[in-house]
Formats: C-alpha cells, sequence, structure tokens
C-alpha cells in the first residue's frame, strides 16, 4: 500500500481489545525504532519533524501482510496510521509528524492481509487458465465481510464493495468476474478495511516527548547580571542588563542564560579567586544561594526586585529572546531551609551539616541537599515548586547545575512534573560526568545536555565524538548545546591561541551544533588569562567578583558572532544536528563537514582551520554527486562563502583550500548546483 494517506484507526482500536480473546496472532513484529530502553523512556522530537518508524515484520508462508504505525497525543480518543511500506527482507517503514508539543504516543500494527494472498493467487490462476469459480465464490465473501467494516465508517465506500461482491459473486448479468475482481481499486479498498481481528499490535505503546523548536535549534549568551554595571565598583541590576539587551540581541542571540539570581549566603563567603577570605565589600558566589532574605524564590536585593525582574523577562520578550535562569539545588548556611528543613541536609555525628566537595575543589560556602532524607517527599516537592514559581513569572528555560550529582529518580519524577503542567518549559542539564550517567539524565527528561566538545579540540576527536551524538541513536533523545566556554571552563585551547582560537571554536560550536552557546563578555573580548598556569578556571573570575567589560574594544568578535548567528537563522540546514556528514580533507589539521535539508536546496559546507598558529591548506573531497552538485553536467558548482562573503567556483569532487588563522580560519561555504549549462551566478539555486 502506498504511505501517502493517514487513516482513523477506530476500528483498529476496538479490535485491540479482541485480541486477548481470539485466535493468536500470527504475525511477528520486531527490531522497532526508534525507542530507547525498549520504552522505557521517550524519543525526542520538535513539533513538525518527522518520525521514521522502521520494523521487522513477518509471518510462517507466504502470506502477504500488511502494517501500520499508528500515533495520536497521549490520552487522545483516536489514532492516525500511516501505512508501512516494505523495504526488503522482512524490513518496513512509515514516516509521521507529530504536530503539537505534548506526549505522544506510537505503536505499530500488523496483520496477515488473506484478501492481497487470495487476489494474488487468482491473478496466477486465471492467467494459467484454470477455473477460479470457487476463489470467485471465496472473493465475493470477504467482500460483503469488508463491506460492512466499511459501512461503519464510509458508507459509500461500503455500497462499492457490495456491489463489487455482487458482481464477481455472479448475480449480476454480464461477464468480466474476473477482471472485476483483479481490479487494483478494489485491493486498494479492502486493504484500508481488512480485517485485523488477528492483527499483532506492538507492545509496550512507544512514546515521544514532542517540543518546541527552542528544544532544538538556538544560541545562548551567559552572563553575569551584578557585571552590567556602569562602573568596576557598581553592582549591576536588573535594569543595567535590560539596557544591555539591544546588544546581546543586535549579535543575533536567542536565550540570555542568568547564573543564579539569588540572595547570596554570607557564611563562609568566597573572596575574589575563590579566596576563603572575604572582604566587606566582596559579593560573594552567586551558587552559594540563600540568606535572610530568602532563597531560591527570591532575587538578590541588590539586582533589583521580582518586578524588576518581571520587567526584564518582558523586555527580553520584545527584543526576540528569551531569559534562562540556573536552578542550583544547593543552599547556603543562611539559606531559610537550612533551619526550616534540618532534616533536608545531611548531618554528620557531631550534628554540623558537611559543605560540598568535589575533590580537589571544596565548596565551603555550600550545603548539599540529602535527596535521601526521611522527609523526601517534602523535599522534592519543594524542590519542583521552585521550577513552578519561575515559570508563572515567564521563565520557561532552565539552565541546572550539576544534576549528576542529584538523584536520578528525582529528575525523572520532576521534570515530568514540571513539564505536565507546561511543555514548552526546556531543561538543560549541565553534567560533566560519566557518559553513561549524562544519557541517563537525558533519557529522564532533559531537552538538553552539555557535552565533552570543549575539549575535542583535533580532528579525530571532533569526528568521533559528533558521529556517535548525531549519527546514532543517542541521536533519539540527547541533545548536546555546544558552550565553547563557561566560567568554570577556560580550556587551554583558548589560553593560548589568542583571538583566532575564539573564533574557530565559535564557528564550530556554532555549525556543528544546532544549540551552541558562550559566556560572555570574556568570549568576544577573547579573554583567556587562567587563575594560574595547568586550571581551566578564569583569572578574577565573576564567579566571586563584580568586572567591568569594554564592550566596544577594537578586537571584539561581536560583529563575527553577529553574522555567524545570521547565518545560522538564514540557513535551515544549520537548524538541525541528525544531518551532519564529515568530508574527507587531506590535512590533519582542517576538519571538513556539511549539513543539508532533506530536498538538498539548503547545502551548507563548514572547513575550520583547527590550528590558532599556522595557515593550512588542503584538498576537499567532496561526494559530489551525492550532493547533486554536477546538476548541469559540466562539473562545476558555486560555492558562496557566507562569513567573508566570497564566491568561487568549483569542479568535481577535489578543490583547494588555504585558511589563515588570523585572517580567515574558516569558511561556511552554502553550496549551489548548476540547473542550466550558463555560467552566471543566476543559473544556481
Amino acid at each position: 500500500m502506498s504511505s501517502q494517506f493517514h487513516i482513523h484507526s477506530d476500528q483498529a482500536q476496538t479490535q485491540t481489545e479482541l485480541v486477548a480473546t481470539t485466535y493468536p496472532s500470527r504475525v511477528v513484529i520486531e527490531g522497532i525504532s526508534p525507542q530507547v530502553d525498549g520504552g522505557r523512556f521517550p524519543i525526542k522530537r520538535i513539533a513538525g519533524e518527522e518520525v521514521v518508524v522502521r520494523a521487522d515484520i513477518f509471518a510462517e508462508g507466504h502470506d502477504d501482510l500488511e502494517a501500520v504505525v499508528r500515533y495520536r497525543p497521549a490520552g487522545a480518543a483516536h489514532w492516525d496510521e500511516v501505512w508501512l511500506e516494505r523495504l526488503g527482507n522482512d524490513l518496513w517503514q512509515g514516516r509521521f509528524r507529530p504536530t503539537q508539543i505534548g506526549w505522544y504516543e506510537y505503536q505499530v500494527v500488523a496483520w496477515v492481509d488473506h484478501f492481497a494472498s487470495w487476489y494474488k493467487g487468482l491473478g496466477k490462476k486465471s492467467e494459467a487458465g484454470q477455473d477460479v469459480e470457487n476463489e470467485l465464490q471465496e472473493g465475493a465473501l470477504m467482500i460483503q465481510e469488508a463491506a460492512s467494516r466499511a459501512n461503519r465508517q464510509d458508507g459509500q465506500e461500503g455500497a462499492w464493495l457490495i456491489d463489487r461482491a455482487s458482481l464477481i459473486e455472479g448475480k449480476q448479468a454480464g461477464n468480466g468476474r474476473v477482471a472485476a475482481a483483479l481490479d487494483p481499486e478494489l485491493l486498494a479498498k479492502m486493504t484500508r478495511h481488512a480485517d485485523r481481528t488477528h492483527a499483532q499490535y506492538s507492545q509496550p505503546i512507544l512514546k515521544i516527548q514532542v517540543e518546541r523548536e527552542r528544544a532544538r535549534f538556538g544560541a545562548w549568551y551567559e552572563l553575569f547580571p551584578r557585571s552590567t554595571g556602569p562602573s568596576q565598583d557598581q553592582h549591576g541590576t536588573f535594569r543595567d542588563l535590560e539596557a544591555r539587551l539591544p546588544y546581546i540581541a543586535e549579535m543575533g542571540f536567542d536565550v540570555i542564560y542568568l547564573p543564579p539570581i539569588h540572595p547570596i549566603g554570607r557564611a563562609f563567603r568566597k573572596g575574589p579567586n575563590n579566596s576563603l577570605i572575604a572582604g566587606p565589600q566582596d559579593h560573594g558566589s552567586p551558587w552559594a544561594i540563600g540568606a535572610p532574605e530568602g532563597g531560591h524564590t527570591a532575587v538578590l536585593p541588590e539586582l533589583g526586585t521580582l518586578a524588576d525582574f518581571d520587567k526584564l523577562v518582558d523586555s527580553t520578550h520584545r527584543h526576540g529572546m528569551e531569559i534562562a535562569l540556573d536552578i542550583a539545588f544547593q543552599c547556603s548556611p543562611d539559606h531559610p531551609w537550612v533551619k526550616q528543613h534540618p532534616a533536608w541536609f545531611k548531618h554528620r555525628p557531631d550534628g554540623s551539616i558537611k559543605y560540598a566537595e568535589n575533590p580537589p575543589k571544596k565548596y565551603q560556602d555550600i550545603y548539599p541537599i540529602n535527596f535521601e532524607s526521611s522527609d523526601w517527599k517534602g523535599l522534592w516537592e519543594a524542590l519542583r515548586d521552585v521550577f513552578l514559581f519561575w515559570v508563572e513569572r515567564g521563565v520557561k528555560i532552565f539552565r541546572v547545575d550539576n544534576p549528576h550529582t542529584k538523584a536520578l529518580p528525582f529528575w525523572e519524577w520532576c521534570l515530568r512534573e514540571v513539564w505536565d503542567r507546561d511543555p514548552s518549559t526546556i531543561f538543560l542539564a549541565e553534567a560533566f560526568t560519566r557518559p553513561k550517567v549524562m544519557k541517563y539524565l537525558a533519557k529522564s527528561g532533559f531537552n538538553q545536555s552539555y557535552s565533552y566538545f570543549t575539549w575535542r579540540t583535533d580532528k579525530q576527536g571532533l569526528t568521533e565524538y559528533f558521529t556517535e551524538l548525531f549519527q546514532t541513536d543517542v541521536a533519539d533523545y540527547m541533545r548536546p548545546n555546544l558552550f565553547a566556554n563557561t566560567p568554570d571552563i577556560l580550556h587551554e585551547y583558548l589560553q593560548t591561541g589568542g583571538r583566532p582560537a575564539f573564533l574557530i571554536r565559535l564557528v564550530l560550536a556554532a555549525t556543528l551544533g544546532s544549540t551552541y552557546g558562550i559566556y560572555g563578555p570574556p568570549y568576544e573580548l577573547s579573554v583567556g588569562l587562567p587563575v594560574k598556569h595547568g586550571s581551566e578556571e578564569y583569572l578574577d573570575s565573576e564567579k566571586y567578583q563584580l568586572r567591568h567589560w569594554d564592550l566596544n574594544a577594537p578586537w571584539s568578535l561581536r560583529n563575527s558572532i553577529g553574522r555567524i548567528n545570521k547565518i545560522r537563522r538564514e540557513n535551515p540546514a544549520l537548524h538541525d544536528t541528525k544531518n551532519i556528514r564529515f568530508f574527507e580533507v587531506d590535512n590533519p589539521h582542517i576538519l571538513c563537514y556539511g549539513k543539508a535539508t532533506p530536498d538538498l536546496k539548503n547545502l551548507i559546507i563548514t572547513v575550520v582551520n583547527l590550528d590558532p598558529f599556522h595557515t593550512q591548506s588542503g584538498w576537499v573531497k567532496l561526494p559530489v554527486d551525492e550532493l547533486y552538485l554536477n546538476g548541469a553536467g559540466d562539473g562545476t558548482y558555486l560555492v558562496h562563502d557566507l562569513l567573508n562573503d566570497e564566491q568561487y567556483i568549483w569542479s568535481g569532487a577535489s578543490n583547494y583550500v588555504i585558511l589563515n588563522p588570523h585572517e580567515k580560519p574558516a569558511h561556511i561555504f552554502r553550496a549551489r548546483r548548476k540547473v542550466r549549462s550558463e555560467s552566471d551566478f543566476e543559473a544556481y539555486e
């Protein structure tokens, strides 16, 4: 059957109740994809994104089979169906698109198509000149039965089938009974109204978490609101950050991510560069959450009021962006919960609470929360309510601090609780930990995940890592957010490579993945000075003190960032991750990869010099036939460098590139093929 139309399966829904009390189905359904851990977790898709379902479907003997994949919003009364097509060797495939955010479910249904088997046999016997009277009577009976099923859904089609059964049975005058029985239109109608009494329904019913577009595509900009003040010594406010919005919007960002904005504890407050001794003017770490002014649902008074924050959220939306908040489930010794709910924390034998550690790092200014508390239900509900509080204030994106150090069952429960209430929420897991733990967090409901991108700086490492993330089943549930730097991570590559290194990593982050982020202004200003040799911590880190940045410095990358984000928005090939493909270059310091829309009308080829110190050159080899770049037959095509606004006519599979990291460390080409033989650029599409 063709897979070009959908049908409702009210009949199938009714018949699923019959399976347990009737003859067992002869059909076997195996190897359904996509699914995560046998259906234990949902796959992830964006509303409108295609789901391609494959399954091995077979039965004994040579009877014809038919199969559909049925899908619906979870809990809906009716299913929609798409026919599966045979790919050969008992492999079947079908496609559908969930259209709205929220939970969906899908299931493969397959059955023996007795009429199709009869139809095939009749054709062979008739062609051989054999007597087919019994076959015609048998077929007429099957058609009559199908007509009664069709009448429940489509009376007009049921009447058509009754008329055809009468003709084939011989009750009408005239010849042509065999021709009428072998009419392809009859076969199509009979397949639509097949008897599914003995159909096989795959179990379990599989789930899809259907998300909004921002879960897949977006550019994040992280900054500290307290460093947006007019001078080094003046604490920034929400109003100061609001004045900074045009600068951020001009660079083309979609999400403004703020570290914790809550009151900061005074006990064991950290000084500059993580000093254990803080002076009276030191502001401490925003991650030391909680003070007499409040905890996770309060704002630091120096930043302003909740009303000021609400105004910031509204203004951010008017600039076409969203606010993302950092949620860190930990408490300073001054947090109200410490006194109100002492059972929520682990106590040592002497009655004191042990501060947090990640050896060799020590966090004397925060207490970890005990997720195995005797009052764990009250604790879990209070933590869930933190998210819900900010959702009520218009925040729909959260970066969650160190979720891998909190109970995994908690995240499964909490994220589902929040997402069920508002499926537009997005959660980013900041978990630099073991791969299996990172993947489990993604399965548990985190829409995005930090990744090891920061530490992948060579060609082999980048190619292998992103092949795993984007071209295996990991892509069904885990979406990396490629942060090029964070307040905690200043990689050696950025420390030593200067401005070229920052531009190189920017291009990689923005084009390898569909979601990426930078911590600015240090990124656009190419700040690469560590607190000491061998450390990934910044010198004079904003985590512990105010900073004042010269946003108009002549070496700023702000224009390059704006151009790259514009390229991303204007080219839908860059809105996805699973479409990446790496191409051959005969230089280990040059990485080349491409992304294309399914129709190949938008094809982006990125070429990056990974060496921030030296000019590198080499031959790029493209599969021009597979990419349909030889459209006019003369072997030439246009590549337009969107980053540098330069155009080149390339010919054939191999073409030469040379990249000076101090002038032009990368190309972001949009490739266009000729559609006729003339040489003018208008001939390219």
